[in-house]
């Protein structure tokens, strides 16, 4: 009796691994949903595509929602710029909740409702000025890189290669973030897409002139011909004079950017030194209204000044 239970049980175990193993998966499902389908009604158009979804594409709830939010392009798109692989929905769900603790802790310590949303808003808001910084620290890398890369580029269409060969040159070559760009720009181009619909691709993600101009010189070759390594020879002039050139007005411009630093900080440090020392001694800026008037005007003020001191250091090159 004790055999054939036995021999049961290992019977029974054999057919739940082999029922387990040979189950469809999640792909053969989809397959045969897809089939049925066409079967059904074979004059229909079934809309597949195999190019792989954008990482801010609808997977979940959350992603879902934030979709369907009239920002969410935008904020797509800054990542997309500033290098990260992070989706829409987490960077979203994450400024809500840092906001939410922070108009908390604000409510906890300043019995004001309009400075508590202030305050949130503010705290809400560091995760996208973080992509802001990020983008713009990654376009000036890709910026300083640019010159040697158009030499490089050139050089190789002097030894005879191609113009896929040099992008890929240009990509294995030249150190982060420009090769990175370049390497998924000759990815693109080996796949397929035409060199005009790859390389406005990288202009959207580095929106700068200089990437404009060398974009402008490769495209006019490819469809009106010329010598494109000199025509890029003067496109490496022309870059290295606007690095010049911006790096004096950086110069010239730097009392100004440390003016407006000293500005904004100023206020907020002088008002935390005396919170350490006598917590009680600003406290009727919050409680009185003059005080709360004399406060938004302040930051009304310093909101104002700092755009026309942003505007009076921007030179454009």
């Amino acid at each position: 009796m004790s055999v054939a239970l036995l021999f049961a049980l290992v019977l029974l175990v054999s057919f739940v691994v082999l029922i387990y193993f040979l189950k469809p998966t999640t792909m053969e499902k989809a397959v045969a949903k897809q089939l049925a389908e066409i079967e059904k009604n074979p004059t229909a158009s079934v809309a597949t595509t195999i190019l792989r979804q954008d990482a801010a594409g609808p997977a979940t709830f959350a992603e879902e929602v934030v979709a369907k939010m009239p920002w969410a392009p935008a904020l797509t798109r800054l990542i997309r710029q500033s290098g990260k692989e992070w989706r829409a929905s987490s960077v979203t769900l994450f400024s809500v909740l840092t906001g939410l603790a922070a108009g908390w802790l604000a409510s906890v310590f300043v019995f004001n409702p309009l400075m508590d949303m202030a305050i949130a808003f503010a705290v809400a808001s560091c995760p996208v000025a973080c992509l802001y910084v990020l983008r713009e620290k990654r376009r000036r890398d890709f910026d300083d890189l640019l010159p040697e890369a158009v030499d490089l580029m050139a050089r190789g269409l002097r030894a005879g290669h191609s113009i896929a060969a040099v992008l890929e040159m240009v990509g294995n070559e030249i150190a982060d973030p420009l090769g990175t760009e370049f390497r998924a720009l000759h990815k693109e181009q080996s796949l397929g897409l035409p060199i005009r619909d790859a390389m406005m691709d990288l202009i959207d993600r580095m929106p700068l002139d200089d990437m404009r101009f060398l974009a402008t010189a490769i495209l006019l070759q490819k469809e009106s011909g010329g010598n494109l390594a000199q025509i890029l020879d003067k496109t490496a002039v022309v870059m290295r004079e606007r690095a010049r050139l911006k790096g004096q007005l950086r110069i010239y411009t730097a009392q100004g950017r440390i003016t407006g630093w000293i500005l904004c900080a100023a206020p907020f440090l002088m008002f935390a030194l005396i919170s350490v020392v006598n917590h009680n001694y600003e406290k009727a800026l919050f409680s009185n209204p003059l005080g709360l008037k004399m406060i938004y005007g302040g930051l009304g003020l310093m909101v104002v000044g700092v755009l026309a001191i942003r505007k009076i250091i921007d030179v454009k090159v």
